[in-house]
């Protein structure tokens, strides 16, 4: 969520704020707002689809100075668009911001995207660590404010919406975290001396600055000022009417003299009910009950959550009244919340709804997901298949027609919605005695079978690879035989490599202790990393080869999605040792005038070995 204009205005005043140094204390993180602060980092790429592995490494030092504090850090992430989508109007113009952006940046113009696999190399991440989190059934903003004044903790995010909420241990902006400047009092030598120098949001200051403005009225003012959940629309009619103090009218002069004007107008009512009466006088009779339960509703969603997240840090269980209703199987929950399912999957399942994130692709050809479309409609089969044997069925689940899923997906350069077919999916699951909350009953060869006819391979062919890289060598197969315009054998090179790169840095990086460390390794990847730094310069950039490595990450995501709704029959892979952007780039581009590159890995025969068997595999 967040409140139109709230960051600006009292980033411009600063007096809002505490001086806060943080050590030895809980801390819940909003984990949405974090992967994306790391993420734009001031020297990062965005063209060329994302280096997982910078960003991982990042994730990896930001936990590492809270532990060094003695921070016990609790994240907390965003689930899917909830069951009501009252969001969906926002999300539109969201995804239309952030293709105008891959728009930018795909004609050489700056800007910042997040690359399209960044939430689940910040859950991987987030598992390696061993930092407890949770992903939430829908938005997380209540539950994390619940959790944080259970706790009286403070409250990290860079969410405009937690400057409403009252939370008892106070809320600390993102922006005012200086965790890469972490210090050391004088008088203590001890290592639990470190804090981090932070800023706190003191919501009485804030108050404060209105005269008697009650901290309970602020709920009222982000609802009427506008939020992600209610538009400035309904209210028009209030605004042209009513004269703010300081004359702060509705026409122009700035959101914030508006702004301003609201909350010094609010300052005057005890509160909310009076104040919402009070509103309510400038509208025309037959709007006013209307009106009135949109600001009480919406008030709803800052008062903290009734999701106990305490129980689910302690025993793992995570009860949710709007996933019951929603008559979401246990099972899915119980995945969605430990971040083994994306909100992708819940959000196909009760909305019959998604929406596809544009990369920076080549705008004139069609979407890089449509490469990825069929895995999609299997996903879709699994998760809205309707059976058959339901006595009480509607007479429209009766029939046989395949059930179809609205995609928010780029058509050239504006949003637009297309209605998918679901996949008709083999007989085993079509067994009436499997439903979606049996499915994890289908025995594990039928999951691994319906995952691999998708992917157009059989187990024969990838036996010979490493287990945690067959789902990216089934992937690629995929992607190589779907993908339009077909992949250049460059571009096959290109990725393969930048996957040996990344064995070969994880087994000098995390040996295996049972396994003798090869020297041949260790040369290897030191002259790799020399090529890397010899190649910092390199900046060509080809769109066409960047759509076509946009076209394998979506391959690569549905087909993550759709192992991880199997029960992962394959492994999952280490996405920070996958795919590197700048890399692929820069070793597609050599690979065309300097074919020599190949044998980067040449000085470890195992590593030039599993080069080869890579390369034939997906060849063949």
């Amino acid at each position: 969520m967040g409140v139109q204009g709230l960051t600006g205005f009292v980033e411009e005043r600063g007096v809002f704020f505490t001086e806060l140094r943080v050590r030895d204390t809980k801390l819940v993180i909003d984990g949405s707002s974090l992967y994306h602060c790391l993420c734009f980092a001031p020297d990062a790429d965005f063209r060329r689809g994302g280096d997982y592995g910078a960003f991982a490494a990042a994730v990896r030092d930001f936990f590492g100075v809270l532990r060094t504090c003695g921070v016990a850090p609790f994240v907390v992430l965003d689930g899917g668009r909830g069951a009501e989508d009252r969001k969906l109007p926002t999300l539109r113009g969201r995804a239309a911001e952030q293709l105008r952006a891959a728009h930018r940046l795909s004609r050489g113009a700056g800007g910042c995207l997040a690359p399209l696999l960044t939430r689940e190399a910040f859950v991987q991440a987030l598992g390696r660590l061993g930092v407890p989190f949770v992903q939430c059934f829908a938005e997380a903003d209540r539950e994390i404010a619940g959790l944080a004044n259970r706790w009286g903790c403070p409250v990290l995010s860079l969410d405009s919406d937690f400057f409403v909420f009252d939370l008892a241990g106070g809320y600390c902006p993102l922006s005012h975290f200086q965790w890469q400047s972490v210090r050391i009092p004088a008088a203590a030598a001890a290592p639990h001396g470190c804090f981090v120098p932070a800023r706190c949001f003191s919501a009485e200051r804030f108050c404060g600055h209105f005269g008697s403005l009650s901290k309970a009225l602020l709920p009222l003012f982000a609802v009427m000022h506008g939020n992600d959940f209610v538009g400035l629309e309904a209210l028009e009619a209030f605004f042209s009417k009513v004269r703010l103090p300081r004359g702060c009218a509705a026409g122009r002069g700035g959101k914030h003299l508006r702004l301003q004007g609201l909350l010094n107008w609010l300052a005057q009512f005890a509160e909310p009910a009076e104040a919402v009466d009070n509103v309510l006088k400038y509208l025309k009779k037959h709007q006013r009950e209307e009106i009135r339960e949109l600001l009480c509703t919406s008030m709803e969603d800052y008062a903290p959550s009734d999701v106990n997240l305490e129980d689910f840090f302690q025993n793992g269980s995570y009860e949710c009244e709007a996933a019951r209703k929603a008559d979401v199987p246990q099972w899915v929950l119980d995945a969605l919340a430990k971040g083994k399912l994306p909100p992708f999957v819940i959000n196909a399942l009760i909305l019959r709804s998604t929406f596809l994130r544009v990369q920076v692709e080549n705008m004139l050809r069609p979407s890089a997901h449509s490469t990825a479309l069929p895995i999609r409609q299997v996903i879709y089969g699994l998760l809205l298949r309707v059976s058959h044997s339901t006595e009480d069925a509607s007479p429209s689940k009766q029939t046989n027609e395949l059930p179809v899923v609205c995609e928010f997906d780029r058509c050239q350069k504006t949003l637009k919605k297309t209605f998918v077919q679901a996949a008709s999916l083999p007989p085993d699951f079509c067994d009436d005695r499997f439903p979606l909350d049996k499915l994890m009953e289908v025995p594990v060869s039928c999951h691994q079978m319906l995952l691999l006819e998708t992917l157009g391979v059989k187990m024969s062919s990838l036996e010979p690879i490493p287990s945690h890289l067959q789902l990216p060598v089934a992937v690629t197969c995929y992607w190589i035989r779907c993908s339009e315009p077909k992949v250049e054998l460059n571009q096959l090179k290109a990725l393969l490599l930048i996957i040996i790169s990344g064995e070969l840095q994880r087994i000098t990086d995390d040996p295996d202790p049972t396994v003798l460390p090869a020297e041949d390794d260790s040369v290897a990847y030191n002259e790799f990393l020399k090529w890397k730094e010899k190649n910092l310069q390199n900046n060509d950039f080809d769109l066409d080869a960047a759509h076509s490595f946009c076209q394998w990450q979506c391959c690569l995501q549905m087909g993550l999605y759709l192992n991880q709704l199997l029960g992962t029959p394959l492994s999952e892979p280490d996405l920070s040792r996958l795919f590197t952007g700048t890399l692929v780039h820069r070793l597609y581009q050599e690979l065309k005038s300097a074919p020599s590159v190949e044998k980067l890995f040449l000085l470890s025969p195992k590593m030039a070995q599993l080069y080869l068997v890579l390369l034939n595999t997906v060849e063949s």
